[in-house]
């Protein structure tokens, strides 16, 4: 009997082979490949005329081959195939370029699916086409009564599904809809796994009738809705995908809750450590936060908060007042940045905050000498060193601390939440019982070091970005941690004005930026790539610097940096600049987070329409740190893409990051909305958190509201099949581990 488990192999008409492909697209069992939905959905109930069609329509057709093959043109330079296909006198042709492939799959008399957009036919004598439309061969039009039998089978004379292929177009669409539709005919009953009060609060069908209903809707299904991913039978398999998820990182959190953590002091001594380090009177948003991390601290189980801040907002103040309670508490602090730029700014801020106050903070990175790497692992495993910051570096098995207690990683999303738990559990390997002599605080006072058991406690974690979490994504990706916002900027800080300027007024702008050196203040000009690339018409950043130092801006102070810089030559200039020996920096996107110098009042980007949108962001937020008026100027060449222009428009009419952020995953998928594809992103196969953010929020309440003490209306079986299904679910379907 099939069931949801069955391999996909004992499916009939799949096998083996077949198999190892679907295996390949995450179809292993049967449930897989019923959650393997439709791309798209066409109207094949209704087909349209050819006599009907209008240029700039998308449409779906279905006519007759009438001829077709393959021919070379001037114009185009590449193979092109056409096919004619007709419905009475009407004809429509269709394109496709490097269709090579397509030679001998058409014949006269074939009846096929077309869909596409309709334009003006530009190749022949006029007419209409589609230009690379996608096609099913249905049948031959001269098998009798073939027309009329198509019309009652899978393919005609209903809404037809359509799915990716796979196999390299091997296993069709078609091929598809004759299997899954096969599945659920012989399917006999589909176990539901969300409990029963839940389903009838939301109003959700049953699932097996939402597998029904997704992959072969009703004649009277509207188009619209199927598309957009908002029918009854999307909803329920959106929702129980997003319910799953979120369950999972509610039992995570709360499991986390159960593990012994570290119970910090949070006294007098520790408050006046604190003061004595702040620079300035923190913002009503700085004391909120700090509030809500040392009460985290105080607990007996592990702190896990992501704390949020727009760019300028003063994050790495309150993660140092956080490392203060650690420290006074006679723990160490690590903090892992993801470049060594970043770490050296870290590193840097750290020591013009603490050092006066008598803590020692190591600086340990790849880049550095093996004598000097062992000369600080060591001062790090004896407990030497209050703050260690480092890069990647302080995740390699060499690097053992002595009684680590507080974990801060900057920028979470370029490392991955493997990473971050891989430095975490140095705690685990790192406290054993050892005695350390007293560490004396500034004030005379003796902080004791813990003497600590073999079964120790785990460190806290604060996470830190600049970039600011849409919530749809901080409920996927960080839904383990509670999160803090920074959502205000520290005193004397003025609004940027940003402006947009076309690479035909760039003399505009380099006067300009002269204006400002002869004011006293400094600028940055970012360049998208180091070298010129012949393909590509950009400026780079070393052939600029050259040209702005010799040409453009002779008489300024210019200096240089880059990502293939050695880490010594990087902090020679960046020192150069900071102490305002330079007028101005060239750079690359390695400015990008971590570096602050309030002096710099513009930012020039050239080719800003190469950008992604948060690196404008970012790379805005270097500046309007200190008194002075900052600008932001967006240069552009002369051929901007729709996106692009987007991406400049959001620019220009905002500079709230979370708007900012917001649209920017819209533009780009929550995959890619940091660049690379985030590590610990949980996959989900039906469920987009773009498109669907109103049915993730209503799955986190309900998830929470199952794990309520209060919540005893939900019988016991439903409960232990949905904890079933989440079990069997968690690292399966949505390629989460359990870390931590």
């Amino acid at each position: 009997m099939m069931e949801l488990t069955t391999p996909v192999q004992y499916v009939k008409g799949i096998g083996p082979r077949v198999a190892e492909v679907l295996a390949g697209k995450g179809i292993s069992t049967v449930e897989d490949l019923l959650y393997y939905l439709p791309f798209r959905y066409e109207d094949r109930l209704n087909p349209r005329g050819l006599g009907e069609l209008r240029p700039g329509e998308m449409a779906t057709v279905i006519a007759e081959v009438r001829g077709s093959g393959l021919f070379r043109t001037r114009r185009a330079g590449k193979d092109i195939f056409q096919m004619t296909a007709g419905q009475g006198r009407s004809k429509l042709t269709c394109l496709w370029f490097h269709g090579r492939y397509l030679m001998g799959k058409f014949q006269p008399g074939q009846l096929v699916a077309l869909y596409g957009k309709v334009e003006e036919n530009t190749w022949g004598r006029g007419g209409l086409q589609i230009i690379q439309p996608q096609f099913e061969i249905l049948g031959e039009n001269g098998e009798g009564e073939a027309a009329d039998r198509a019309a009652q089978s899978l393919e005609v004379g209903r809404i037809v599904p359509i799915y990716e292929s796979a196999a390299n177009g091997k296993l069709t669409s078609r091929w598809f809809r004759r299997i899954i539709h096969s599945v659920l005919e012989n399917l006999p009953e589909v176990a539901e796994s969300i409990p029963a009060p839940i389903c009838e609060r939301m109003a959700l069908i049953p699932r097996r009738q939402a597998f029904w209903q997704a992959h072969w809707p009703e004649a009277g299904e509207s188009l619209a809705k199927l598309q957009a991913a908002r029918t009854p039978g999307h909803r329920r398999l959106i929702f129980e995908e997003l319910f799953f998820l979120e369950l999972g990182l509610e039992l995570k959190r709360r499991k986390q809750r159960t593990h012994p953590g570290i119970s910090f002091e949070l006294n007098d001594r520790v408050r006046q450590a604190i003061k004595r380090i702040l620079p300035f009177h923190p913002t009503a948003a700085q004391k909120k936060v700090l509030k809500e991390i040392a009460s985290d601290m105080q607990q007996p189980f592990p702190m896990r908060r992501l704390l949020q801040g727009d760019v300028g907002s003063g994050k790495t103040i309150v993660a140092l007042e956080a490392a203060i309670i650690a420290i006074e508490n006679g723990y160490q602090v690590a903090l892992m940045a993801p470049t060594e730029i970043l770490a050296t700014q870290h590193y840097l801020s750290a020591r013009r905050i603490l050092e006066h106050a008598g803590y020692r903070i190591l600086l340990l990175t790849g880049s550095m000498e093996q004598d000097r790497k062992r000369d600080l692992r060591r001062h790090i495993a004896r407990g030497d060193a209050q703050l260690v910051i480092g890069t990647h570096a302080l995740i390699q098995e060499t690097v053992e601390f002595a009684n680590i207690g507080l974990v801060i990683v900057d920028e979470q999303h370029r490392f991955g939440v493997i990473q971050r738990f891989k430095l975490m559990r140095k705690a685990s390997e790192s406290q054993v019982e050892v005695s350390y002599e007293p560490h004396c605080t500034p004030d005379g006072a003796t902080a004791r070091r813990r003497k600590l058991s073999s079964a120790p406690a785990e460190p806290d974690t604060l996470v830190m970005t600049a970039t600011p979490i849409p919530r749809t994504l901080a409920l996927t990706i960080y839904g383990d941690l509670d999160s803090s916002v920074l959502d205000e900027l520290p005193p004397g800080r003025s609004p940027v004005i940003t402006q947009r300027v076309p690479d035909e007024r760039a003399a505009e702008v380099w006067d300009f930026v002269r204006k400002e050196a002869a004011a006293g203040h400094q600028t940055y000009v970012v360049y998208p790539v180091i070298e010129e690339n012949e393909e590509r018409e950009v400026k780079a950043a070393i052939q600029m610097y050259n040209k702005l130092r010799r040409e453009i801006l002779p008489g300024l102070r210019i200096g240089l940096l880059h990502g293939r810089l050695e880490a010594e030559e990087k902090d020679a200039v960046m020192r150069r600049f900071q102490k305002g020996e330079v007028d101005v920096l060239v750079s690359t996107t390695v400015i990008e987070v971590g570096v602050d110098v309030p002096n710099a009042s513009v930012m020039v980007i050239e080719h800003a329409e190469m950008f992604g949108l948060a690196q404008l962001h970012q790379l805005r937020g270097r500046i309007g740190r200190g008194p002075a008026q900052s600008y932001c100027i967006l240069m552009t060449g002369t051929k901007v893409s729709e996106e692009a222009e987007q991406r400049l428009q959001a620019m220009l009419g905002t500079s709230d990051g979370f708007k900012i952020a917001e649209l920017d995953l819209e533009l780009r998928g929550p995959g890619e909305f940091f660049g690379t594809r985030q590590a610990g992103m949980p996959s989900l196969r039906v469920a987009n958190i773009v498109r669907d953010r109103d049915l993730l929020e209503l799955a986190k309440k309900e998830a929470a509201a199952l794990l309520a003490d209060s919540n005893l209306e939900v019988p016991k079986p439903d409960l232990a099949r949905a904890f079933g299904h989440l079990r069997s679910h968690w690292n399966r379907r949505y390629g989460l581990v359990e870390v931590g």
